[in-house]
């Protein structure tokens, strides 16, 4: 696993674990719903993962980019799927979302190259 992918998951999961454990009702709910929200239903999973990683590169949210772009990688989004997605959101967001626009296809890099 590239060293990039390996810091992310690992700040992730630790930050996570951390932030479950204040137990905290609406946090934990928040938590819940967005995890539901991306399971499959009448859209599929790498669809929903695409509008996600629309929503955050619009939203500017690096850390979101890279866990949708992940997720969408596990779920067998191709990299045309994923530029185009992301062309989508650069369209939307503007050019003021070309910085995350190279972070999203450096960490894509990264992903594939783990195949």
């Amino acid at each position: 696993m590239s060293k990039k992918i390996q810091e992310f998951n690992d700040y992730r999961s630790k930050m996570n674990e951390k932030i479950l454990s204040s137990d905290n009702k609406v946090i934990k709910r928040i938590f819940n719903l967005d995890t539901n929200a991306f399971t499959k239903g009448h859209l599929p999973v790498k669809t929903k993962e695409l509008l996600g990683l629309v929503a955050s590169a619009v939203l500017r949210c690096d850390d979101c980019i890279a866990y949708h772009l992940s997720t969408a990688h596990k779920n067998g989004v191709t990299k045309e799927e994923m530029m185009e997605t992301l062309s989508i959101a650069t369209l939307v967001g503007g050019t003021i979302v070309i910085p995350h626009l190279r972070r999203a296809v450096e960490f894509w890099e990264a992903l594939e190259e783990e195949v």
